[in-house]
């Protein structure tokens, strides 16, 4: 028993243990991030809304009890009196008014499940560019440690030539300024790894450490993407489009709605009202009861302009949409292009970056070996130095491209 106790807490802080990829993270922060519930009220806010489109479709309930206290009394009517009243009343027709609100109301609420849609897309691209960002200033921050490293077992090695006159004061000078800069560059690339990290637990909304961290997501290049393939997929299901064409649902509903005003209302009334000669109604010696079943017909004929005025702006707010709808996808395939286009260059380039290091590397071996035979000067070295470390930060630049575009297309067809 002891035994299988031992395995099982083992497993279990194994489990615990086990850092976070990008999906992880991801759907932590759909669970923790506050404006996913924001947008998911608003989304309830239109569930409510369509509720109050469906009130039209039933009756309303009125009741009422109305004292009256006079001068004196009159013919037909006493000096102090009260009424009971009660009313059932049902629009029977409205020029199909409740008919497109309610589908006004319907369309509204898809629109605010497109934008909870996309809002979850954004989240999950800022995680992605937030993991990233730690991705590379953990990857600069390494290129700068060694820089450092290196630097500073060339300085004391020029200390120990100085001592015996192998090198000149200024020689070792150089070595002192490019090794301090070194200092400072690994200083700043560690502040700088631990922002992102900052910045990262804030997307995620929980905390996060470097040892959570695996970076397995980042092993591996992305494929080049078919362009028209996406092209197609993000005018077909992006949210944003969806929730514009909705809107223009919407608003041409609201357009049919508005000309109710131009027909004529139907409503169905039954009531009834007791009459008595006392404020406390049943308390009198006279009281009066009348049933009445009325079928009304109503029809407004002039009302300044305001219902031309209502149906002209709908129209052109739907207009404006439509425009707005045609930019929209103009602008995201424009974006989708340059998206394309980068991801291509950066993935060649990678393969450059990879051979540049590879180069530096290579040549800073040759220098080091004639530097320490006296063939090279020390000036050959730094640059050597130099060269390897501005190599390696192109390839972290050069990834950093990659995965960006990589990211930002997947966010182009809410591929996340």
């Amino acid at each position: 028993m002891k035994l299988c106790s031992l395995i099982i807490a083992l497993v279990l802080s194994a489990s615990f243990s086990q850092a976070m990829d990008l999906a992880g993270m991801q759907a932590m922060a759909l669970n923790n991030r506050e404006v996913i519930q924001q947008y998911i009220t608003n989304f309830e806010q239109s569930e409510k809304e369509i509720v109050r489109a469906k009130g039209g479709y039933y009756p309303s309930v009125d009741l009422a009890y109305t004292t009256n206290s006079l001068n004196e009394n009159t013919l037909l009517e006493n000096k102090n009196n009260s009424i009971v009243q009660g009313k059932i009343s049902m629009n029977l027709f409205a020029g199909f008014r409740d008919k497109y609100g309610l589908q006004s109301a319907q369309i509204l609420q898809e629109v605010e499940q497109f934008k909870l849609q996309g809002i979850r897309q954004d989240i999950q691209l800022n995680v992605a560019l937030a993991y990233l960002a730690v991705f590379e200033r953990r990857a600069n921050r390494a290129v700068a440690e060694s820089a450092f490293q290196t630097l500073g077992k060339i300085y004391k090695d020029g200390e120990s030539r100085f001592q015996v006159g192998l090198i000149g004061k200024n020689e070792l000078l150089k070595f002192r300024v490019d090794y301090d800069n070194a200092d400072i560059t690994s200083k700043t690339a560690d502040a700088g790894l631990k922002k992102s990290i900052i910045d990262l637990s804030r997307q995620v909304g929980s905390e996060v450490t470097l040892a959570d961290l695996d970076f397995a997501d980042f092993d591996n290049l992305p494929p080049l993407v078919d362009r028209g393939v996406y092209v197609d997929k993000m005018l077909a299901e992006r949210s944003e489009i969806k929730a514009m064409e909705a809107a223009i649902g919407a608003t041409s509903a609201q357009v049919e709605a508005a000309k109710s005003g131009f027909y004529p209302r139907l409503d169905a009334v039954g009531s009834y009202q007791r009459y008595n000669d006392d404020l406390l109604n049943g308390s009198g010696s006279i009281s009066d009861e009348q049933w009445r079943a009325q079928l009304v017909v109503s029809m407004n004929l002039f009302q300044g302009n305001t219902t031309e005025a209502t149906i002209a702006k709908t129209r052109l707010q739907a207009r404006a949409q439509k425009y707005e709808l045609q930019e929209l996808k103009h602008n995201l395939v424009n974006d989708l292009d340059n998206l394309f286009i980068d991801l291509q260059v950066s993935l060649e380039n990678v393969l450059v970056a990879k051979r540049s290091i590879e180069q530096a590397e290579e040549n800073l071996r040759i220098t080091q070996l004639k530097y320490d035979e006296g063939l090279q000067r020390e000036s050959d070295l730094l640059d050597a130095i130099t060269s390897l470390s501005r190599a390696k930060y192109n390839y972290v630049a050069v990834m950093r491209t990659v995965f960006t575009n990589h990211f930002s297309l997947t966010r182009m067809i809410g591929g996340f």
